[in-house]
């Protein structure tokens, strides 16, 4: 992948597209990664925590 401006969307698409582009993958974890709300889990029981917390959350604020 060249130097040119890309959005996050048409680099995602790339990525999908050219799996073996390690730099293009790592660019865009990168960005993924710097992104609010970002939560880093390890394992499946993290991952079911972390959605229980966010829904939770959100049925907090639609009852506000």
């Amino acid at each position: 992948m060249g130097c040119t401006s890309v959005t996050e969307v048409e680099l995602r698409n790339y990525v999908k597209q050219h799996p073996e582009d390690e730099d293009a993958f790592q660019y865009y974890l990168s960005i993924v990664r710097v992104k609010p709300g970002w939560v880093k889990v390890s394992t499946p029981e993290q991952s079911l925590a972390e959605f229980q917390k966010r829904i939770q959350a959100n049925e907090h604020k639609n009852q506000a």
